[in-house]
């Protein structure tokens, strides 16, 4: 393998999985309603949702780069379903939060149901920048691994391990931002703040500037 190349791999990498997205903004909102724990299976799912994103346009980048009406397509489901989630975070906590402020966080991880697995899983196909992450890494880095199936996943699991790092450090950001913000005037600027963030994202995916 080209050690030179290898490495600008692991250059484009980190800053696209630390970088705000839908994954990591999610994560920093879960973690400051619901706690780290809780969150931990929305990162799972995440992760797996991912590297199986990852492993399919791999395989199948040539024709995926060739055909912009998928993009298109997944840009906006992918733009209206966290536009959903953003509501649902923002809506939950504003109804709900002025009778829980004064509970303490680690009662407040189990008053709503947090998100889980599934979604986390859901929230990759429709994911318009992982589509774009993936397939510039494929296109751009994936002849150094190797042209076939293991290669593949040699690349994606190198790709796994930053990505589910950044999830995990943007959910503890979350969780402390909930602490520093804990009057319930701040725990609701907090959370429609990150609710308005995601937002922008959803616009972002759809009108890139």
């Amino acid at each position: 393998m080209d050690i030179v190349t290898i490495s600008a791999a692991i250059a484009f990498i980190i800053p696209m999985c630390f970088s705000p997205g839908p994954n990591n903004l999610l994560c920093a909102a879960h973690g400051s309603n619901h706690g780290f724990k809780n969150t931990i299976p929305l990162t799972l799912g995440m992760v797996i949702g991912w590297s199986s994103l990852g492993i399919g346009v791999g395989m199948a980048s040539t024709i995926i780069e060739k055909n912009e009406g998928l993009f298109t397509l997944l840009s906006w489901v992918g733009a209206l379903y966290i536009v959903y989630l953003a509501y649902k975070m923002a809506n939950t906590n504003l109804t709900e939060l002025d009778s829980k402020a004064s509970e303490p966080i680690s009662s407040r991880e189990h008053s709503e149901r947090p998100l889980g697995f599934r979604t986390g899983i859901v929230l990759q196909i429709v994911n318009g920048k992982a589509w774009i992450h993936f397939l510039i890494l494929m296109t751009t880095f994936g002849a150094t691994f190797g042209s076939g199936f293991l290669s593949k996943v040699a690349l994606v699991g190198l790709n796994g391990v930053f990505g589910y790092s950044a999830v995990l450090a943007w959910t503890a950001s979350g969780v402390t931002l909930s602490k520093i913000f804990s009057s319930p005037k701040q725990a609701k600027a907090l959370n429609l703040g990150l609710s308005f963030t995601l937002l922008i994202v959803a616009i972002w995916i759809v009108y890139p500037f």
